[in-house]
């Protein structure tokens, strides 16, 4: 936890706020911290700043929050990924938020097993859970849009236009494909499929919606190793 990261319902009245109880933990027993310390501190889709701590009682900390600059500036790419194995999948939201990547579609695919589907990994709470762990870790305070596409054909033929909007389009794929560009500039929008890869189907739709594939060197990757990889060499993080 690099950032105590406030949500609105610990706010009490003017720049006082009341830390929950995995917070409390962090500010005693990691960080070591004492009445009038203060460390860094952010409001959720809000500015980052400083938080000093104004009491301790018992098991309640309350601290005097005050702003001094933006979070850092979002990644410019959309994130189009097939759903993971549910294990894999909370590794890589806590990923994907700390690189800064704020528009994210989990999207079925063929070779998705359809159990991943059902998984109590997807509830909203724990995957807004995973996503907030990333910001803390990278001292972000702007929750990314997360949403789920169960169905590939419906999703890709009727919303992904909207959804990705304009900029390049580009669909990670092992094969004879012109190799990845590195170090892009404007919106883009990547779609990186599952461990076994897009289907000829998928990629021949992806492909009638703007989506150009690129090999990423030789190796086949597990997701969660290429997708760290695949943004910094596409993308100058901010």
């Amino acid at each position: 936890m690099n950032l105590l990261l406030l949500h609105p319902e610990q706010h009490l009245e003017g720049p006082f706020w009341r830390l929950d109880a995995r917070q409390c933990e962090h500010v005693r027993q990691v960080l070591k911290l004492s009445e009038g310390d203060q460390c860094r501190a952010g409001v959720l889709d809000g500015e980052i700043g400083f938080a000093r701590l104004d009491s301790i009682k018992n098991n309640e900390i309350t601290v005097f929050f005050k702003a001094f600059s933006p979070p850092p500036p979002p990644l410019d790419l959309n994130l189009l990924l097939a759903l993971p194995r549910p294990k894999m999948l909370k590794r890589l939201l806590v990923d994907a938020a700390s690189l800064g990547i704020k528009r994210i579609v989990l999207i079925n695919s063929w070779k998705v097993d359809k159990s991943y589907w059902r998984t109590p990994n997807l509830k909203a709470g724990l995957l807004r859970e995973k996503l907030l762990l990333g910001l803390e870790q990278a001292m972000d305070t702007r929750l990314p849009e997360l949403r789920l596409a169960p169905r590939f054909r419906p999703f890709v033929e009727d919303e992904l236009d909207t959804w990705a909007g304009p900029g390049e389009r580009l669909l990670a794929h092992p094969g004879d494909h012109a190799d990845l560009p590195h170090q892009q500039e404007g919106p883009l929008t990547l779609a990186i499929g599952p461990e076994g890869g897009w289907t000829p189907f998928e990629v021949e739709l992806l492909a009638a919606h703007g989506f150009r594939c690129h090999r990423f060197g030789t190796r086949i990757l597990r997701v969660e190793t290429a997708l760290p990889a695949l943004v910094g060499s596409l993308m100058r993080l901010p």
